[in-house]
């Protein structure tokens, strides 16, 4: 795996946040929602984790790479991302609000939801990074505030280098379980439906609960607003930036199509991922 080291990597330190032009962005509701949430699926990343390790417990690679290397650099997006929001909006109560999102969300977090065997969980893998590389990437894409910007893309990088390792474990465990292409393909799909359904969808309805509760996170009045319409202003900041052609590249990747057929079917599956995902 030494073809995937990267170069040191970035700390808090780095981020400008004494440079945060604050009125930029202190009023943008839906961008304090989308880095809130995001802030708190990070922040919970090391329960996840634990399962991997254990699943993978006798591969000293694996097991050794999501310890000392996935896992901080997860956490590390956690920290950085709620020092922003309290940087940007101190009102907000973060503490009390990831706690009740923890609640529901370490439920999720069992070997159960791990597939049957390893290579299908790499592949999905493949998938969750997938899903968080385009999602800093729209990110990125959707905000004007120079600090954001870089530290969504900071954490864009990362995610693209966690994808490379899923994909290189994913190829090795494919060979060892000989595993065809339709057990790729029903893990994958399996691991895009719940896309929707997990983890980022809690986080965004406890940060909409929260910023409905919190009131004067911007030095004003809590806005009088549906929770739901909040929370779809949100979805659909993400959606307009999405790279959809991007996403679908990765996600069929693990299938090793002929070249030709992948091109064929990007952008149908572009166009019906758009659909699926964010409606």
């Amino acid at each position: 795996m030494t073809e995937l080291q990267t170069a040191a990597h970035w700390s808090i330190e780095d981020l400008a946040l004494n440079d945060i032009d604050v009125d930029r962005i202190r009023h943008n509701d839906s961008l304090f929602l989308l880095v809130c949430s995001a802030s708190f699926v990070e922040s919970g990343s090391d329960t996840y984790t634990r399962n991997l390790i254990e699943r993978f417990e006798d591969d000293e690679e694996v097991a050794g790479w999501l310890d000392r290397q996935w896992e901080p650099e997860e956490l590390q997006h956690g920290r950085a991302l709620r020092a922003y929001v309290q940087r940007v909006w101190p009102g907000f109560d973060w503490e009390a609000a990831y706690a009740d999102f923890f609640v529901e969300y370490a439920r999720l977090c069992t070997m159960d939801e791990l597939e049957p065997t390893r290579g299908q969980e790499m592949a999905a893998r493949c998938i969750v990074e997938m899903g968080t590389t385009t999602y800093y990437q729209a990110l990125h894409e959707a905000c004007d505030e120079p600090v954001l910007r870089d530290l969504f893309w900071r954490i864009r990088g990362d995610e693209v280098q966690h994808y490379k390792h899923f994909y290189a474990y994913f190829q090795k465990y494919r060979e060892r379980e000989k595993l065809h292409r339709g057990q790729v393909l029903a893990a994958l799909v399996r691991r895009a439906l719940e896309l929707r359904r997990e983890d980022a969808t809690i986080a965004l309805r406890h940060a909409v609960a929260w910023r409905l509760r919190s009131g004067a996170i911007d030095g004003g009045p809590a806005p009088i607003a549906d929770a739901e319409a909040l929370a779809q202003r949100a979805i659909d900041l993400v959606g307009a930036h999405l790279p959809m052609e991007l996403a679908i590249r990765m996600a069929i990747k693990p299938l090793a199509l002929r070249p030709r057929v992948q091109r064929a079917v990007i952008r149908p599956l572009a166009a019906l991922g758009r659909r699926v995902l964010l409606r």
